[in-house]
């Protein structure tokens, strides 16, 4: 009897094909963007103070490392004739994203806001990661870097929208002021907004997106039988770890720089530009006299000013999202039709975020922020693209979902050390207390990562190489 087996040569998509399957994103950009524009501004207002900033954020990288893998692993082992290989868990992640959104601006104390970040940021990774994978799927090589930067696209715009959300909420007559310890209700208007969009635009790449089946599909059942069980699983991904592509390998250095640098933003951008730039920082309650009519008075004109500058603090970052989706839009339309240089254009758009990142510090009207994350934004989209088309090229395609998830341990694990001390004491260490420094610190890490890029030579890696039928 003969076996079940099908050798697929994947067709060229066209642009619609690959825009409802990459439509996902917008959502999973929505979760992310409010997470790292506005959870920091959360935490302060539950009272936590700009050096503990850092540490209440490394959930979100540990979720990160330990859930990517696991997915990757599960999804590549998955198939189901309607649903597909990766479906299942996009939907499985946006319903559980969703409902986290709704909640998380509600959070009466700092712990449970710490705690649905973590469930956040697991619900966010379980979408997140098989799209990715999706992408290497679906397409053929010629198509990959088009595919990771329409991908790109869709987050610039998910990043911009999202940012000024609770800008936007506050100037249609919602108040983004609140008494001490509690979340405005414009950033709780937003955040749900943001829970609505990430359902739907997953429930509309689910419904306009097919999977092909795998190649041998008996095979993948007899794998999967000779292979079940925890031990098994675990096994599997450190053997994969252990093993693999020195390509990869390398990335993982140039992505360590990156995500350390971003990283650095998401969690100080807030403190750091609304004291120095705006000067406007949190005012803390014990240090008025709130029995005192006129005290009281000063410290509502400082918490005024302070959600304002950080309403505008969370509208600037979202610049860098229309930044990277203008930079993925050139890209999307020459790399429609001619192959890129990934390891060049990665290395000089790293090097424009890092000037950005560095410019702040040197800012002392608000309204050059923009240019500083119009150069972020480039790096964004590049960061979101390059990476994963040149790790596709490096890769089996039998483990593209498992090595896409164990590439994130590059992504989380300069997070982790950051969150856990090593932001806070490297750029106390080289530049000073000032939370201003921590963008200095990012800036250097960014040129570090992209002058890394000299260590990709691998041609294929570096440049489509083209052998599609």
């Amino acid at each position: 009897m003969e076996k079940s087996s099908v050798k697929l040569v994947k067709p060229k998509l066209s642009f619609w094909n690959i825009f409802n399957m990459s439509f996902g994103f917008l959502g999973i950009q929505f979760g992310f963007a409010l997470q790292g524009g506005f959870m920091s501004r959360i935490f302060q207002t539950l009272g936590a103070s700009e050096g503990e900033i850092p540490m209440l954020w490394v959930a979100a990288p540990l979720t990160g490392l330990l859930v990517q893998p696991i997915i990757g692993y599960l999804s590549d082992r998955t198939w189901h004739p309607t649903w597909g290989r990766r479906k299942p868990f996009f939907l499985i992640g946006a319903i559980l994203s969703t409902l986290t959104l709704f909640f998380l601006p509600h959070s009466p104390v700092l712990w449970v806001a710490a705690g649905c970040l973590w469930v956040l940021d697991a619900s966010i990774n379980i979408s997140m990661e098989p799209f990715r994978a999706l992408v290497a799927d679906k397409l053929p090589e010629s198509q990959r870097s088009y595919g990771f930067v329409m991908q790109t696209l869709i987050i610039g715009v998910g990043t911009w929208i999202a940012s000024n959300l609770p800008w936007l909420v506050s100037k249609l007559g919602v108040s983004n002021v609140s008494d001490p310890g509690i979340v405005p209700l414009s950033i709780k208007i937003a955040f749900a907004i943001g829970g609505a969009v990430f359902l739907l635009s997953i429930l509309y790449t689910i419904f306009t997106t097919s999977e092909y089946p795998p190649e041998d599909i008996e095979e993948l059942k007899k794998s999967n039988h000779e292979s079940k069980g925890l031990l098994n699983g675990v096994k599997e991904i450190f053997q994969s770890i252990s093993n693999m592509p020195k390509t990869m390998a390398l990335l993982g250095v140039i992505q360590f720089f990156s995500w350390f640098a971003f990283f650095a933003m998401w969690s100080l951008a807030t403190p750091a530009l609304t004291d120095h730039v705006f000067k406007a920082p949190l005012p803390l309650e014990q240090a008025y006299n709130m029995s005192d009519a006129a005290s009281n008075t000063l410290f509502a004109d400082a918490s005024k000013a302070y959600n304002n500058a950080a309403d505008l603090v969370g509208s600037y970052m979202g610049m860098y999202g229309l930044s990277s989706m203008a930079f993925a839009l050139i890209l999307t339309l020459y790399a429609a039709k001619r192959d890129i240089n990934r390891k060049y254009i990665h290395m000089i758009s790293l090097l424009a975020g890092g000037i950005g990142f560095i410019s702040m510090y040197f800012i002392s009207d608000p309204e050059y922020l923009i240019y500083s994350f119009i150069l972020i934004g480039v790096s964004w989209g590049s960061i979101l693209s390059m990476p994963y088309a040149m790790l596709s090229s490096a890769i089996h395609a039998k483990k593209m979902g498992m090595y896409m998830g164990i590439f994130n341990m590059f992504i989380v694990i300069p997070q982790i050390i950051a969150a856990t001390g090593g932001l806070n004491f490297l750029y106390h260490l080289i530049f000073g207390k000032e939370a201003i420094n921590a963008m200095l610190l990012a800036g250097t890490s960014l040129i570090i990562g992209g002058l890394a890029n000299f260590l990709i030579t691998d041609p294929k890696v570096i440049k489509h190489v083209s052998t599609d039928l």
